[in-house]
């Protein structure tokens, strides 16, 4: 009996890689930094960088000082990088929307009954702050970060702790989300159902349960 749905928040949720890819563009231009590619070039060290992070080889802060340092050919001290990246964060802040579909989503499932949790890999202040601006705290029962377990999705841990932590067993929950490695694959691993989200039609005949909208989802 499915007694809890967790949802991941970036690209789930909240759309933010369209906003990375249009704040990159005029932030890097300040640094002399253009073309065709800033954006896919930003994502790949973005996506590194971030990624150490989830191993816990970096601090939230060191991964956004290493992806500066890096994209720019900067080595400036830690202040310096901290304020050239928050050119960019602003940018990027500013971009967030939230998708129609997602409160609508989140209101279905609490309306049959269902545990709701938003389960992220992301920042827990940074996530919290979407949270709040699209109001979305009080649409939820939980919030999990991944930051504050011993390990981020995919990882097998980070899965199992979520769980103890809402009190439900894996084949009592639902992991839904855009991600076919973090969200899903995770998720089956440990036993969970899971939905990927698969807006731009992705990941076709891959053999799992798959949605183009969180319209579609059902109970």
């Amino acid at each position: 009996m499915l007694k809890a749905v967790l949802f991941d928040l970036d690209g789930t949720l909240v759309e933010q890689e369209h906003a990375a890819a249009l704040a990159v563009v005029d932030w890097a231009a300040q640094y002399g930094i253009k073309g065709p590619d800033v954006a896919e070039r930003w994502a790949v060290v973005s996506d590194r960088h971030y990624r150490r992070y989830q191993r816990r080889e970096l601090t939230f802060d060191e991964q956004r000082r290493a992806r500066v340092r890096e994209f720019l050919g900067l080595h400036g001290d830690d202040t310096e990088i901290d304020a050239i990246f928050d050119g960019y964060l602003w940018r990027y802040e500013a971009g967030w929307r939230l998708y129609d579909d997602a409160v609508p989503a989140v209101r279905r499932a609490r309306a049959a009954g269902l545990h709701v949790v938003v389960f992220t890999n992301g920042n827990s202040a940074h996530q919290q702050q979407k949270l709040d601006r699209f109001r979305l705290t009080a649409e939820i029962d939980r919030f999990i970060s991944s930051e504050d377990l011993p390990a981020g999705k995919p990882d097998p841990r980070a899965f199992r702790q979520a769980l103890t932590l809402i009190g439900v067993e894996p084949d009592q929950a639902l992991m839904v989300g855009d991600s076919l490695t973090n969200d899903i694959h995770g998720a089956l691993a440990v036993g969970m159902g899971a939905v990927l989200l698969a807006r731009s039609g992705q990941h076709a005949d891959i053999g799992v349960r798959r949605i183009a909208s969180l319209d579609e989802l059902n109970w």
